[in-house]
């Protein structure tokens, strides 16, 4: 029986010889093993992305904002050591929070100061500075130096009043200020707050400034 010929390759016109043959196996084993490899990475990737949809529908989640409520009056003890002044802890109604209290030390004079920071309850914030041994300076930096407005007499305390809330300048939570000198300590109120909502903490403060009259 007659051996069949090899087929003629219509690149080369001729038979493969052995070796081109074993060269063109070669070429496409490895184009196989390269379109394998690439259909793999396709393929984790999307068992990656369908695992971290599962984790983000399976966790959790509420529409309510997370807020911390902070004990003023238990961080305040802690940081009296450094104050000969008694450190304010306001009394205020109910609906209002804290979110923050810290001594705050100012990094252009050095001025420490007792903060709390309040969530009303309009939900808007409202600052607590209480700076000991303060300047002016000191007062302006935490009104974004803006330029008082008025002033207000509050259960005796002659308040300085800052408001800028009409005003196109960008001036962060600094929206509308109050301040009060009582001996060397300047107490700062400043935030997005209403009104009414200053004079509650400004009357909340009475005690504590006229305590250092």
């Amino acid at each position: 029986m007659a051996t069949k010929p090899p087929p003629v390759v219509a690149e080369l016109g001729r038979p493969e010889t052995p070796e081109e043959t074993a060269a063109r196996k070669a070429k496409n084993s490895r184009h196989h093993r390269e379109r394998q490899t690439a259909r793999n990475l396709v393929y984790a990737l999307i068992a990656s992305l369908a695992v971290v949809l599962v984790i983000v529908l399976a966790v959790p989640r509420s529409n309510d904002a997370i807020e911390r409520d902070v004990d003023v009056a238990a961080v305040a003890e802690q940081a009296q050591a450094v104050s000969d002044e008694p450190l304010a802890v306001l009394d205020l109604p109910d609906g209002w929070s804290a979110n923050a209290a810290e001594l705050r030390r100012s990094q252009t004079d050095g001025i420490t100061a007792w903060y709390a920071g309040y969530l009303t309850p309009s939900d808007e914030y409202l600052g607590v500075y209480q700076g000991l041994d303060a300047n002016p300076t000191w007062a302006a930096e935490q009104l974004a130096r803006t330029l008082a407005t008025g002033t207000v007499q509050i259960d005796g305390v002659d308040w300085t009043v800052y408001d800028n809330r009409d005003s196109g300048d960008e001036v962060g939570n600094a929206r509308y200020g109050m301040t009060a000198e009582s001996g060397s300590t300047i107490f700062v109120l400043v935030g997005t707050a209403t009104d009414a909502e200053f004079a509650t903490v400004a009357r909340a403060l009475t005690p504590t400034i006229v305590a250092q009259q």
